[in-house]
């Protein structure tokens, strides 16, 4: 397959790239620089220059390839809506495009938060929930499945985490806990954080663009909740901060993200394309150093 994808120089842009090629497809990815273009290449895909705006590059890419994965998101507060309004017009026009080629449209999304339980694939995103503008997003991609497009809609975690991530949740985190002077946990820390290692997740987009049915969710969840009080105390040992509960108003926007309580299931993901994840936990990799270090 050709697979064309946004975000290729990402984190799982690119862990996917390397399984896709492993697997023998082609890849052809959108870079936003030509230092991410060459990082693409060196992976052994093709590049094209580019970034979301450029509405007509895309839907030509992607009308090319038998699979698209869209993975680029900047997660800019100050420019979300905006954000989200050119994803959902942009989606529009490869729905136009695309519409009965029976090609797949894969896309990344985040799992539920449903305070009290734990979330699975048949739950919908909170419109009004933290960052629940993507709900948006999300929505456009599923209804692409009415057009006759195999859209697949995966949602990852709050943790994807391994060696190499600099820029996720649980890295912004520690630098975080730096800056306090604390490794901060929210309440009495039972609060749960599903997780995934990287190598697990870019495998479930990998059978996503090879075999998901039209329509599906798909949870990337590896560990259905790691309670943060576990997390910050792997923290402190690893970098000798305390670890102290803290009021989350002293975080900021991070302050609802970490003190709520979020744990989801990948049964149903497990069951449909026979997805078993085999990488590290999120508390072995703390425990790595590779957040600490």
């Amino acid at each position: 397959m050709r697979v064309f994808i946004t975000g290729a120089s990402g984190w799982i842009g690119t862990a996917l790239t390397k399984d896709l090629i492993a697997a023998g497809h082609e890849v052809v990815g959108l870079a936003r620089s030509d230092a991410s273009a060459t990082r693409i290449r060196h992976l052994g895909a093709s590049a094209v220059l580019g970034d979301m705006q450029d509405h007509d590059l895309i839907v030509s890419e992607a009308s090319q390839a038998d699979a698209t994965v869209h993975l680029a998101f900047t997660l800019d507060f100050d420019a979300f809506d905006e954000t989200i309004d050119n994803e959902v017009a942009l989606l529009q026009k490869i729905g136009d495009a695309l519409s009965g080629s029976g090609k797949a449209f894969v896309a990344a999304s985040g799992t539920p938060i449903l305070e009290g339980r734990v979330s699975t694939e048949a739950d919908h995103l909170d419109p009004d929930g933290p960052a629940g503008a993507r709900a948006r997003t999300a929505n456009a991609v599923i209804a692409l499945a009415d057009r006759g497009i195999r859209s697949v809609l995966v949602r990852l975690p709050r943790s994807v985490h391994g060696e190499a991530d600099r820029n996720g949740l649980i890295a912004s985190l520690v630098g975080l806990d730096r800056q306090l002077g604390t490794a901060a946990y929210v309440g009495d820390g039972q609060n749960r954080w599903p997780a995934v290692h990287i190598s697990d997740a870019a495998r479930l987009f990998l059978l996503a663009v090879e075999k998901a049915p039209a329509g599906s969710v798909l949870h990337a969840v590896s560990e259905e909740g790691v309670a943060m009080r576990q997390v910050a105390e792997v923290i402190s040992a690893k970098t000798g901060l305390p670890a102290i509960a803290v009021d989350p108003e002293q975080l900021g926007v991070f302050g609802a993200l970490l003190g709520g309580d979020q744990p989801a299931s990948s049964s149903l993901t497990r069951g449909l394309v026979g997805w078993e994840p085999s990488g590290p936990t999120l508390l072995d990799d703390l425990e790595a150093g590779f957040y600490t270090s």
